[in-house]
């Protein structure tokens, strides 16, 4: 079975086409990397993998299921296996690391809206359960940080808060981890020790990492694949292994 199978897929917003005509598959375990200028339409596709914006045109299967055909009930199961990281790390600033691990957690828990008390539990270390706590300190393990559980999130460097927000989407136990250019606010070498961790996170665990990069050196490091987007155009799809950065360099001009 694939990670991700999209046909044909187009997006546009009143007369102003961003996608267009886009088809790929993924493969479970692979980590892809997606290239483009300001403007490619990079966003705009990793939010039509989840659905957070409908697409205009075209097919989506995510582990074979056909996710534009969902109703918010299995929408919602679907987006509890993804986990999301962002350019900014969207911590809670006074509270601790561990807290906002557990954060997490709410997000896996498909019937919050149903029985809202399990959702409120998890929205401090002190509520949630032990069972819960003891994964977060796992995630935080995981991301090398257990040692600043009880720290303030806002006394973090940038490094430390895109490792929080990893491990607080492996609260989720996802098989696929979306990240909409996860390094982009960090110096150089903050952001390879985290793309680092998060390729030997997600290989270990076999998740499948999709991330979009205006680095094109993490992109043929990071990626098995890259992905290419131009004018709303998939211009390019190949092995990391057959390119050089001089090929990737040019789907900015």
């Amino acid at each position: 079975m694939n990670a991700i199978e999209v046909n044909n897929l187009s997006k546009s917003y009143a007369d102003f086409e961003v996608l267009r005509d886009i088809s790929f598959t993924i493969e479970v375990g692979e980590s892809i990397a997606i290239i483009g200028s300001n403007g490619a339409g990079k966003s705009t596709l990793l939010k039509c993998l989840t659905r957070i914006t409908q697409p205009s045109q075209g097919s989506i299967n995510v582990f074979g299921e056909p996710i534009l055909k969902f109703r918010t009930g299995a929408l919602r199961r679907m987006r509890s296996s993804i986990g999301v990281v962002f350019q900014k790390h969207n911590l809670v600033p006074r509270l601790s690391v561990l807290t906002n691990v557990i954060h997490g957690d709410i997000g896996r828990l498909h019937n919050v809206s149903k029985f809202p008390l399990a959702g409120i539990r998890n929205w401090g270390q002190i509520s949630a359960s032990n069972q819960t706590r003891k994964k977060a300190m796992e995630a935080l393990e995981m991301v090398s940080l257990s040692h600043l559980a009880m720290q303030r999130a806002d006394t973090l460097s940038g490094g430390q808060s895109q490792r929080v927000a990893i491990a607080r989407a492996l609260m989720q136990k996802p098989n696929m981890i979306l990240a909409d250019e996860p390094v982009a606010s960090l110096d150089p070498v903050a952001a390879k020790e985290v793309m680092s961790l998060f390729y030997d996170l997600c290989k270990n665990k076999n998740i499948t990492l999709i991330f979009t990069s205006h680095n094109v050196e993490h992109a043929l490091e990071y990626g098995n694949k890259v992905l290419a987007i131009k004018n709303g155009r998939l211009s390019l799809f190949k092995d990391s292994n057959s390119l050089e950065i001089k090929t990737l360099q040019a789907e900015y001009d």
